[in-house]
C-alpha cells in the first residue's frame, strides 16, 4: 500500500477515502497480476481528464477574453496533453506511488510518459470525487495552469503540424503526409511512431499515445532541423 503522506503536504490537502485514493494509483497490470488491487485506474482517468479539460477552458476564456478559439484550443491542449501532465507528475513524485505489476515495474513504468499522465488525471477525478469542483480547480490552477506562461514563452502551445503544414506548402507548394512506421503496448497504452514525409523524403519522425500526437511529434521533429530540407 503506498504512503500518500508525502503528497497531502505537498498538494496541501489529504484525501480520506482510502480505497478511491488507492484506485487512482493502480494501474491495469496490477489488477491483472491477481495482486491485492481490486479495480484499475482508467475510469477515474476518464473523469479526470474531463474535469481538467473543463477547468482549463475556463479559466483561458476568462484570461484571454480577446483571443479566438483557435488559439485558446491549442493553449489547453499544451496544459493538458501527455507530456506535460507527466512533468507535473515527475514534480510530485508519482511515480513513487504508482501500484503496477512486477512486469511492468520493472520495465520502467514508473517513468513512462503515458502511465504517469494518466495518474494525474485520475487523481484529479479522485479529488473531484471526494471533494468537488472548488477543491479540484485549486489543485489544477496550482499544479497544470501554473505553467502557462513557461508554455508561451517557449511557443509550446503552437500547433507544430498546422505550422509545418503552412511551411511546406507557402515555400515549396508540398502537403506532408505521414506514414505509421509501429505500433505497440495493449490497445488502451497504444504507442505509435511515425514519419512525415515531403513526397518521398523522411523528413521527422515522433512517437506517442495516439496517431494525432505522434504526427505532431513528427512534424515538431521535421522544424527542428528544417535547414535539412527547407530550399534557402
Amino acid at each position: 500500500m503506498p504512503k500518500f503522506e508525502e503528497l497531502f503536504q505537498e498538494i496541501g490537502f489529504s484525501l480520506s477515502d482510502e480505497k478511491l485514493l488507492t484506485e487512482a494509483f493502480t494501474h491495469r497490470s496490477a489488477v491483472n497480476e491477481k495482486s491485492n488491487a481490486e479495480a484499475h485506474n482508467e475510469r477515474l482517468e476518464f473523469l479526470g481528464d474531463a474535469v481538467l479539460e473543463l477547468v482549463a477552458t475556463e479559466f483561458l476564456y476568462k484570461k484571454f477574453p480577446e483571443a479566438p478559439e483557435g488559439e485558446l484550443t491549442n493553449l489547453r491542449s499544451a496544459l493538458v496533453k501527455g507530456e506535460h501532465l507527466a512533468e507535473v507528475a515527475r514534480k510530485l513524485n508519482l511515480g513513487n506511488l504508482l501500484i503496477l505489476s512486477h512486469g511492468e515495474r520493472k520495465s520502467g513504468g514508473a517513468e513512462k510518459d503515458y502511465l504517469l499522465a494518466n495518474v494525474v488525471e485520475a487523481l484529479i477525478g479522485a479529488i473531484y470525487l471526494e471533494k468537488g469542483i472548488k477543491e479540484t480547480t485549486i489543485f489544477i490552477k496550482t499544479f497544470i495552469l501554473c505553467d502557462l506562461e513557461t508554455i508561451i514563452a517557449e511557443g509550446s502551445h503552437i500547433d507544430a503540424k498546422s505550422e509545418f503544414q503552412e511551411l511546406t506548402q507557402g515555400v515549396m507548394g508540398i502537403t506532408p503526409h505521414y506514414e505509421v512506421l509501429s505500433e505497440s503496448g495493449l490497445d488502451h497504452e497504444k504507442i505509435f511512431v511515425l514519419a512525415a514525409f515531403l513526397e518521398d523524403k523522411k523528413v521527422g519522425e515522433g512517437r506517442g499515445g495516439s496517431k494525432k500526437e505522434a504526427q505532431v511529434s513528427a512534424a515538431a521533429d521535421a522544424l527542428s532541423h528544417k535547414k535539412d530540407w527547407l530550399p534557402l
